[in-house]
């Protein structure tokens, strides 16, 4: 087990007793509908962080006066 697999689920799957297990045996579908994309390849965690933030503000599940930002970090 290492720090990337704490639950060892990856060293289960690989040894066979976690069957379709994606990422390794079952293939990652990426989703045809999200509603964010953000490319991590290209953005910084924390602008990351922010975009997420942002867009659950907009869409009103979180209020504008709640005090999470990353800006400050």
């Amino acid at each position: 087990m290492n720090n990337r697999d704490r639950k060892g689920l990856y060293g289960k799957a690989r040894a066979g007793i976690l069957p379709q297990f994606t990422g390794l045996t079952d293939p990652y579908e990426p989703p045809t509908d999200a509603e964010i994309i953000i490319d991590t390849a290209v953005v910084k965690p924390l602008d990351a962080t922010q975009q997420i933030l942002d867009y659950l503000r907009r869409k009103r599940y979180l209020r504008d006066s709640e005090d999470l930002s990353c800006r400050n970090l």
